[in-house]
């Protein structure tokens, strides 16, 4: 059944220090699912965010010594004014300043998505954070060395005590707290979001609304709902780079079908998110919409809706890419992007 708002009000937790004769409580946060939005596919219940919890995850967020070299965090690479993407950069740049071979993801809104990665490595955002932690080109993290750094910090020590019911410093409470922090990372207040859910910061130009009706006929079959991506994964004929030859999906299912199949992005936010693709080939929103109206790559895997007709790729005329460029931008939440709550500072 869908739920189109609430707040998950919960009991506050008590929780009692060992070395202290004060008691502390360790309130819960409000989450609220927006009216245009589908149902979370996170299970809140079982990790519900609160005051504690959260601030030990945004530590954990921005803490460099998780990694190797003590200075490559997972907000180095996610930076909040970009969406928490690693703006400017084709691939994102790790411990000793490796390559990857992949543009860094934006973040926002993953409570309401089930599969995770370019390719759906992570199939639980509880997990996710184990694929950069681990990498030897992201992180390169030893979950040994990063238990043992905490449990000599003291306001790590503190934390944990607070934000969970054991008050373990354990890999296990350790990823529930990053999954908080990302649970929160709600971008909801966009001009598109305000059209849609019939507010006054919600009127259109003319451009935005016909770039609007473009979107629905022409680019809403993959970047569906008001999240802007149905979750799955398609090749959308990009040619490929023989370079890396990122096979993309079947890295993890091994099944044929699966050759050079991509998570659909979200495009919220994507006026700001620049590289796009998944190794970041484009600079701009007007190479995107070039290479789908003129770059398109017939291959074994390309998508059904890519080659229509006896036609690869989309129609798009000069004057519907300047409207649908338009509209994406009303997909901007300038609220999102400067919101304390989730800065560093």
């Amino acid at each position: 059944m869908k739920t189109n708002h609430f707040l998950w009000l919960l009991i506050p937790l008590l929780f009692s220090c060992s070395d202290q004769d004060d008691e502390y409580v360790n309130l819960p946060l409000d989450f609220s699912v927006p009216s245009n939005f589908p149902d979370l596919k996170y299970d809140i219940s079982l990790n519900a965010p609160t005051e504690k919890g959260f601030e030990l995850g945004k530590k954990l967020f921005y803490d460099g010594r998780l990694a190797s070299d003590g200075l490559v965090s997972c907000g180095f690479c996610h930076l909040q004014e970009n969406a928490f993407t690693h703006h400017g950069h084709t691939v994102s740049h790790g411990v000793d300043n490796a390559l990857g071979t992949r543009n860094a993801p934006s973040i926002q809104n993953l409570a309401y998505q089930s599969v995770f990665m370019y390719d759906g490595a992570a199939s639980h955002l509880d997990l996710q954070p184990i694929i950069p932690l681990t990498s030897a080109i992201e992180m390169n993290g030893d979950l040994n060395a990063i238990l043992a750094m905490m449990k000599a910090d003291k306001t790590y020590k503190q934390l944990y005590k607070e934000s969970f019911a054991d008050g373990a410093v354990s890999v296990e409470n350790m990823l529930k707290a990053l999954s908080q922090f990302m649970v929160m990372l709600t971008s909801s207040n966009s001009k598109f979001d305000h059209y849609r859910r019939n507010e006054i910061a919600g009127t259109f130009s003319n451009e935005e609304a016909a770039g609007y009706i473009i979107f629905k006929a022409k680019c809403a079959s993959c970047h569906a709902t008001d999240l802007m991506t149905d979750d799955s994964f398609r090749n959308n004929g990009l040619a490929i780079n023989p370079l890396i030859n990122d096979v993309g999906r079947y890295r993890v299912t091994e099944l044929v079908q699966d050759y050079y199949k991509f998570k659909v992005p979200s495009l919220r936010n994507v006026e700001m998110t620049a590289p796009y693709m998944h190794d970041g080939r484009f600079g701009s929103l007007e190479s995107v919409l070039n290479h789908y109206s003129s770059g398109v790559v017939a291959s074994a895997t390309l998508d059904p809706i890519l080659q229509q007709n006896g036609r690869l790729g989309i129609s798009l005329s000069a004057t519907e890419k300047v409207q649908l460029i338009a509209f994406l931008k009303t997909l901007t939440d300038n609220q999102y992007l400067t919101d304390k709550r989730f800065s560093e500072y």
